[in-house]
């Protein structure tokens, strides 16, 4: 994120996403304005924040976020497992664990990002019974 900042001559982080999309070239603070719109829509129980110099949203932990870089943006998932079960529905995008690629022309469909975002919830959800299982077990 930091390499991106000074490639369009920002060098101090963002304190809040507001800030963060407010140095984003038009284009690209765009299609991230309609991504935050979208994850907030789907999780409205998340906690919008800056982490590791990014936009992020947690829910019963992290949960999202994204990114916008000179080239392209990224969604971060943060769930290879997540990744791996959407995977029919994400060929048409450049994919690593926990991660999604996509360009300002091309961005992420609402529809999408919202089964996204709700796997994953589901996923912190059912971490947060496991725990709370073991927890009951143990005493």
């Amino acid at each position: 994120m930091r390499r991106f900042m000074k490639s369009i001559g920002k060098t101090a982080p963002a304190r809040s996403v507001n800030d963060y999309l407010a140095m984003l070239p038009e284009n690209s603070r765009a299609a991230l304005k309609r991504l935050r719109k979208t994850i907030k829509v789907a999780a409205p129980k998340a906690v919008e924040k800056i982490s590791y110099h990014m936009p992020m949203y947690n829910y019963l932990g992290m949960l999202v976020a994204f990114a916008a870089f000179k080239d392209h943006c990224s969604f971060f998932v943060m769930s290879p497992s997540v990744t791996e079960a959407h995977k029919d529905l994400l060929k048409r995008y450049d994919t690593a664990e926990g991660t999604i690629r996509f360009t300002i022309e091309k961005p992420l469909p609402a529809t999408l990002v919202k089964k996204l975002v709700k796997a994953r919830i589901k996923e912190n959800e059912e971490k947060l019974r496991k725990r709370e299982t073991a927890s009951r077990k143990r005493r």
